[in-house]
C-alpha cells in the first residue's frame, strides 16, 4: 500500500496523433513482481462480486426445496414469471448501467451496486403474496444490472488481451463457486426453519443478503477505478500501488492494445454504430442466448430435479453442487487451453457440445430407473454447463477493436445472457414435471442451434487468421 500523492505516469492518455508504443524500460523480474501484485489485488475483488451476486441470483433454486411456494403463495408456473421479471429488470438497463459505469468509474458504481442488491436480497425475505415476489425479483434484477459486463469491462483495462480469457474464467470462478457454495451453505441454513418462527428460506435470503452487503464494504475499501485514478472509493488517499507499478502496468496493456489508452468521457453514438453492425458481434450474443437459457433453466431446477430421484429436501442441494464444483477444475483446464494455444472458438465449440450432451444424457435417463444413473446426468450438465459462457466473452473480448466497443460489446453479451433467462424461465413447467421430457428436448433444440453458430464463427475466425498469413507471405 502506498499514501504517496499519485501524479501522472509517464504513459499518457492519447487523444490522436502521436501512435508511438511506449518502450519497455522495465525489467522482466520487476514486471512479474507487478502483475502479480495486480492479480492479488483486482482478481479477489472483481471474483468477490461475482460471488455475491451469484449467491443473491441463485438462492431462488434452494428456497424452492424449502416449501418456499407454498409459503409466499404462489405456484411453479408463477415462480418462472417471477424468475422472467429477475431477468427482465436486468436487460432493461443493462446499458444504461455500463454508461454510468463507464462515466464514474468501477470503484464507485461497482460498489454502489453490491450494497443495493445485497439490500433488496436481504429484504426478500419478508415477502408474500405473488405482487411481492414479483417485485422483489424485478428490483433486484435492476440493481444487479451491469454489473457483470462492468467486472469484466473493467477487468479487460487492466490485462493485455493474451491474458484476458484466463482471467475472465478466474472471474467467473466467483459465478461457479456462488453456485456450489449456496447450495451447500442452503443444506445448513435451511436447517434453521423454526428459528424465530421464521421459514429456513427467510434465513437463506437475510444471511446471504447480509454477506454481501459486507462485500459492498471490501469493494469500496479496496478496488481501484484504474490506472489515473487508481483509489478505492472509501480510501481517496490511499492507492495499493507503486508509481512505478502502475507505470508498468499501464504501459504493457498500451503496448498489447494503443485503443486502450483512448478511452474518452463518455460513450458516443459512433461506438454503438460500431458495435451494433458488427455481424461478428451478434454471433456472440446469439451463442449467449442460445447457451444460457437451458442452462438458466436448469440451475434454478436442478436441486428439485433431484429431489425427484427419490433424495430428500435438503440433501438434493447439497447433492446439486457436486457438478458445480467439478466444473471449476474442468473451466481452469478449458480456459488455460484456450489462452496458452490461442484456441479461442474450439474451446467455445467442444465446451458447448458437452453441454448439449448433458440434455441428451437427462432426456435418456428419464426413462431409467436407477437414481445412481440420472444422478449422473444432472452432474455432467452442471459440469460442462457454464464455462462456455464466459470462454465466449473472452473471444467477443478479443474481437472488439477500442474500449468503447468492448463496453457496449460486454454489456450486450450480458443482455443476451439474461434475455436467455426470459426465455429459460418457461423450459420446465409444472405440465411437464418430474421427467421433463418436453424441457430436455427443448434445451437440446435450442443448444444444436448455438453449436451451429459457434462453429460457424470459429470457421470464420480461422479462414480470417488464414488470409492475414497469406497477406504476409
Amino acid at each position: 500500500m502506498s499514501t504517496e500523492k499519485h501524479v501522472d505516469s509517464d504513459v499518457q492518455v492519447q487523444e490522436d496523433g502521436d501512435e508511438r508504443l511506449p518502450e519497455v524500460n522495465w525489467t522482466a523480474d520487476e514486471e512479474t513482481k507487478a502483475k502479480r501484485k495486480l492479480d492479488f489485488i483486482i482478481m479477489p475483488i472483481l471474483t468477490l462480486g461475482f460471488f455475491c451476486l451469484q449467491l443473491d441470483r441463485g438462492n431462488m433454486a434452494n428456497a424452492i426445496t424449502d416449501n418456499f411456494m407454498a409459503d409466499v403463495g404462489i405456484d411453479q408456473d408463477q415462480f418462472n414469471v417471477g424468475q422472467q421479471m429477475l431477468s427482465l429488470g436486468i436487460v432493461l438497463t443493462e446499458i444504461p448501467s455500463n454508461m454510468i459505469l463507464y462515466r464514474v468509474g468501477p470503484g464507485k458504481w461497482l460498489t454502489l451496486q453490491l450494497f443495493l442488491f445485497g439490500i433488496v436480497s436481504t429484504f426478500q425475505a419478508f415477502q408474500r403474496g405473488y405482487g411481492a415476489f414479483i417485485a422483489t425479483r424485478f428490483l433486484l434484477g435492476i440493481t444487479e444490472s451491469g454489473f457483470i459486463p462492468g467486472g469484466l469491462w473493467t477487468l479487460s483495462t487492466w490485462y493485455t488481451r493474451d491474458e484476458t480469457a484466463k482471467r475472465v474464467m478466474i472471474f467467473y470462478f466467483g459465478n461457479q463457486i456462488g453456485q456450489a457454495s449456496a447450495k451447500l451453505l442452503a443444506y445448513g441454513i435451511l436447517h434453521m426453519r423454526g428459528v424465530g418462527g421464521q421459514p429456513g428460506w427467510f434465513w437463506l435470503f437475510a444471511l446471504m443478503g447480509a454477506f454481501t452487503v459486507l462485500g459492498g464494504f471490501v469493494y469500496g475499501l479496496f478496488l481501484p477505478d484504474s490506472f489515473q485514478r487508481p483509489r478505492s472509493t472509501f480510501l481517496p488517499q490511499v492507492t495499493w500501488f507503486t508509481e512505478r507499478e502502475l507505470y508498468i502496468l499501464q504501459t504493457r496493456v498500451l503496448r498489447d492494445d494503443p485503443m486502450k489508452g483512448k478511452k474518452k468521457r463518455k460513450i458516443g453514438l459512433d461506438a454503438f454504430k460500431r458495435t451494433f453492425i458488427d455481424w461478428r458481434v451478434w454471433v456472440h450474443f446469439l451463442i449467449t442466448l442460445c447457451n444460457n437459457g437451458p442452462q438458466r433453466a436448469f440451475d434454478t431446477y436442478a436441486p428439485s430435479i433431484v429431489t425427484s430421484f427419490g433424495f430428500g429436501r435438503l440433501v438434493s442441494n447439497a447433492l446439486a453442487a457436486v457438478g458445480l464444483f467439478l466444473q471449476v477444475p474442468v473451466s481452469f483446464a478449458f480456459s488455460w487451453i484456450s489462452d496458452r494455444f490461442n484456441l479461442r472458438g474450439e474451446t467455445v465449440v467442444v465446451g458447448m457440445f458437452c453441454h448439449l450432451l448433458g440434455y441428451v444424457f437427462n432426456r435418456i435417463f428419464t426413462r431409467v430407473q436407477l437414481r445412481g444413473v440420472r444422478y449422473f446426468g444432472v452432474v455432467w450438465t452442471q459440469t460442462f454447463g457454464t464455462f462456455s459462457h464466459p470462454l465466449n466473452i473472452a473471444w467477443l473480448s478479443l474481437t472488439c477493436k477500442d474500449s468503447e466497443q468492448r463496453a457496449l460489446a460486454m454489456a450486450g453479451v450480458i443482455m443476451n445472457a439474461n434475455i436467455a433467462g426470459i426465455y429459460g424461465a418457461q423450459i420446465f413447467r409444472s405440465d411437464d414435471k418430474p421427467l421433463y421430457q418436453r424441457g430436455f428436448t427443448v434445451a437440446i433444440a435450442v443448444l444444436s442451434v448455438g453449436l451451429v453458430l459457434a462453429v460457424s464463427r470459429w470457421a470464420d475466425d480461422f479462414l480470417h487468421r488464414r488470409r492475414k498469413v497469406r497477406a504476409l507471405e
